[in-house]
């Protein structure tokens, strides 16, 4: 008896195109400077910023600070209009979009390798941020924050930021790390390499890291996962072209999205759902999948 056949999955809600440049970063914005629609911000290789609208489907503005060099990560600080962009260029950019397209601070990096920037715990108006640099010992701040970082190694380690130590390290993958995400409610976490394999880990309450299984896949290279804010289902931006989604709690395959013509660089939710991947094929695609209860 022959198998039953699957439904195909869906086209895309909706493209976003005009970046002229491979896509690398994308982030959603959906406070009160959205203005009740949520804002998508995507960084390009060519070093812009566009700010998108999803009611009118444009670029609403663009951002050039990176003097033309890629821009790799994007992030809202919580509870506020300011944006981070880091580039190639060595620097992580502070913008305030209540004041208009000017770069208000800046951050020289050491590092110009494919690690992102990440905020560590803290409140406005003080924020703690880990970056990437030369050594291990640059972070310097209390109350005792926690940082997950993965390594080129194929390793991820815990660190304790205000002892500038490693708490517990695991090998995780035989490839370098380019990507993880961590579930605090779960205490479990999952990251991406450059090889075929997805792995998933733990974090118990001696702050011990427990590598808790693997995914294979079909092809190498994972640049991007990302947990949906409701931690049900994760998305993956694969260099084979491919958007995975994966059941969160049991890992289960849920559907390959074969949109893009080029590597999927970046993936990103918004909290009600809408999936966005960035590509080198210059679009950026919007999907509506396994909507939030």
């Amino acid at each position: 008896m022959a198998a039953p056949c699957l439904p195909p999955p869906p086209d895309p809600q909706f493209v976003l195109r005009g970046t002229q440049s491979p896509v690398h970063a994308l982030h959603f914005c959906e406070g009160a400077q959205a203005q009740g629609h949520p804002l998508l911000f995507s960084g390009s290789q060519s070093g812009l910023v566009h700010v998108w609208s999803l009611q009118t489907r444009r670029a609403v503005s663009t951002l050039d600070g990176h003097s033309g060099q890629c821009v790799t990560w994007l992030q809202m600080l919580p509870q506020g209009h300011q944006l981070l962009s880091q580039g190639r260029d060595l620097k992580l950019c502070l913008w305030d979009l209540a004041e208009g397209r000017a770069v208000v601070d800046s951050v020289c990096l050491e590092s110009v390798g494919f690690c992102r920037s990440s905020i560590l715990a803290g409140g406005q108006p003080r924020w703690t941020l880990a970056v990437p640099g030369k050594g291990s010992d640059e972070a310097n701040c209390s109350p005792r924050p926690l940082l997950l970082a993965g390594y080129e190694d194929g390793s991820v380690a815990l660190w304790d930021v205000s002892e500038q130590k490693v708490c517990s390290r695991i090998a995780c993958h035989e490839e370098p790390v380019m990507d993880l995400d961590f579930d605090s409610q779960k205490a479990r976490g999952i990251s991406g390499s450059a090889g075929k394999a997805l792995a998933v880990w733990s974090l118990d309450g001696q702050q011990a890291l427990q590598v808790r299984g693997t995914h294979e896949l079909t092809n190498p290279g994972i640049a991007e996962v990302t947990i949906r804010p409701d931690r049900k289902i994760l998305a993956t931006a694969g260099w084979d072209h491919r958007i995975r989604v994966f059941h969160w709690r049991t890992m289960q395959p849920l559907a390959v999205l074969a949109f893009h013509s080029a590597a999927v660089q970046c993936v990103a939710f918004t909290a009600d759902g809408l999936l966005a991947a960035g590509s080198k094929d210059q679009r950026i695609s919007l999907w509506s999948l396994y909507p939030c209860a």
